[in-house]
């Protein structure tokens, strides 16, 4: 089993990891596919609404004002967008990460 995966009672083969709790309301979400040294944007930015970022193959590094976060294969981070930030790739793979925009 993978780590702080568990399988439900009455599944069957099935694997599952708890990501967030309520977070706010929803905005929007999307899909990223990060290539080697790909993310952005360029120059940190900020906004009112926060990123819930869910990283589902590689690794992100976030960058957080003047902090890294990195959030690994099946891993959460939630950003506040009044912090300055951006993401990029943090290997040699393609990386796949869910965002969530949240208020």
């Amino acid at each position: 089993m993978k780590k702080d995966f568990m399988t439900p009672p009455e599944h069957v083969n099935f694997e599952a990891k708890k990501l967030f709790d309520n977070v706010g309301e929803i905005i929007d979400g999307s899909i990223a596919y990060i290539n080697l040294k790909g993310g952005g944007p360029i120059k940190q930015h900020t906004h009112e609404h926060n990123h819930l970022f869910i990283v589902t193959k590689g690794e992100a590094k976030v960058l957080l004002d003047k902090e890294e976060i990195i959030i690994r294969e099946n891993e959460v981070f939630l950003v506040e967008g009044k912090i300055p930030h951006s993401v990029w790739s943090n290997q040699d793979e393609e990386t796949v990460m869910i965002g969530i925009s949240v208020k």
